[in-house]
């Protein structure tokens, strides 16, 4: 992500349940600290076959295990700068390698939090509603490993 960095930071690390990587800007020379520009958060969650906009015929009739993109968002003097699509992009990319390195997950999920992040997110052409709910989303791990 050209002159950003990313590190993970140990947010509900030592509960477990989620794992946030922040995204600093390195362009700020001489500085001690680098600003952070944009951070998302990761964790493991649940869905029901019937919420999925998908064919599930083959899949379980218990909850099946998705990714949630819990938190993702960008500081606002990085705003309208494209950085939003990249740190999207690169959670989705993290995804599916913590799905090759054994997380199960069939797709992700996130909950939107406004309009305005609704027409981010359908920007992307990619995320479809679960159930009749606009302002959840998700997209398949196949679409999310094509990236």
């Amino acid at each position: 992500m050209d002159a950003f960095l990313i590190r993970y930071a140990a947010k509900n690390a030592e509960l477990g349940i989620s794992k946030t990587w922040v995204l600093l800007d390195q362009n700020r020379e001489g500085k001690k600290k680098y600003p952070v520009a944009a951070y998302y958060t990761l964790a493991v969650a649940t869905v029901t076959r019937e919420t999925l906009p998908v064919d599930h015929k083959d899949l379980p009739a218990y909850p099946v295990p998705v990714t949630l993109l819990a938190r993702l968002a960008i500081a606002e003097n990085y705003q309208k700068r494209g950085l939003g699509a990249k740190t999207l992009v690169t959670a989705l990319r993290h995804t599916a390698i913590l799905k090759k390195k054994g997380l199960p997950s069939i797709g992700l999920v996130l909950d939107v939090l406004d309009e305005d992040a609704l027409h981010f997110y359908n920007h992307f052409d990619t995320f479809h509603s679960l159930t009749n709910n606009p302002m959840r989303l998700f997209v398949p791990m196949h679409v999310i490993e094509q990236l």
